[in-house]
């Protein structure tokens, strides 16, 4: 069963004076009870169907927020560093194509990319930062600045049993060593109307970024609601290290979206590209955005 294809020329909307853009740097397949935990297959199959061994498809969506002075890329995709039997096992190319080249076919300029945000460090989310040479990895966005929160940084280096495997050190060693990455302690203003803001759960770390701009929002979910399906409160995948507040950031990030009237993103989310957050009896739902 292929992946379903990455969409061009992406959706994209108008985000007050800002533009935000969903880049959609491919799909993988992923088993479908660790994305969706304790939740019964009975009901999330109905999302999301799986294939033949249990494997439900994803995306690696990024979000290009364009301000007057400033083209920012949140999240990187997968990159290039997947051995062949991780590959094989989630329906990747034998060859990833560049993040820069996919920028560049959805009609952006990567050298315009001037800054880059991580929401956190999971192969999946930052795995585009640097490209592999036989030099070593360099940056994919030579003129950009990078960043990420240092808890999340830290915590990658502790090589804990239950997620090292997630972390991948050539995505984000080199930017800090030479500069590159700044390693923040908290909520912080990136620039003017886009902040990276703690929402765990999914780690201790991780960060949601919002985007606002004109009296409208843009807020990147990342892995608090990876998926469209994983709106309901507790539909909660099974490696979140800490699921109960998964839960209640989720609760509290999405009635936000409702009172506000926001647009969202979500990290895996393959059809969907933008949403707005409705609220329902017995959680939340979603009411998908067209992009112009």
């Amino acid at each position: 069963m292929a992946g379903p294809p990455v969409s061009s020329p992406v959706s994209r909307l108008a985000v007050g004076d800002f533009e935000v853009s969903r880049i959609q740097a491919g799909t993988y397949w992923w088993d479908g009870g660790a994305i969706f935990g304790v939740v019964p297959k009975t009901l999330w199959s109905r999302k999301m169907p799986a294939d033949s061994l249990n494997r439900v498809p994803l995306a690696f969506n990024c979000y290009l927020i364009r301000t007057d002075d400033h083209t920012i890329l949140v999240e990187t995709g997968g990159g290039d560093k997947m051995d062949a039997r991780a590959r094989e096992r989630m329906k990747l190319p034998e060859e990833s194509e560049p993040l820069p080249a996919i920028v560049v076919r959805h009609g952006f300029d990567p050298e315009s990319i001037d800054i880059v945000i991580n929401s956190h460090l999971h192969w999946d989310h930052c795995g585009g930062n640097t490209i592999l040479t036989d030099g070593g990895a360099r940056p994919a966005f030579p003129r950009a600045r990078y960043f990420a929160a240092r808890g999340e940084w830290e915590h990658a280096h502790e090589r804990l049993a239950r997620d090292s495997v997630s972390y991948i050190d050539a995505n984000y060693d080199p930017l800090v060593e030479s500069g590159r990455m700044t390693l923040l302690d908290g909520d912080c203003d990136v620039v003017p109307g886009v902040r990276m803001c703690r929402a765990p759960g999914h780690n201790r770390d991780m960060m949601a970024i919002v985007a606002a701009s004109g009296g409208r929002t843009f807020c990147f979910l990342s892995d608090l609601a990876p998926t469209a399906a994983h709106v309901q409160p507790t539909w909660v995948a099974s490696f979140d290290l800490y699921p109960l507040e998964t839960i209640e950031n989720k609760v509290r990030w999405l009635g936000a979206a409702v009172e506000g009237n926001w647009v969202c993103g979500f990290a895996h989310e393959v059809e969907v590209g933008f949403a707005r957050i409705v609220g329902e009896e017995r959680g939340f739902g979603v009411e998908a955005q067209k992009g112009g």
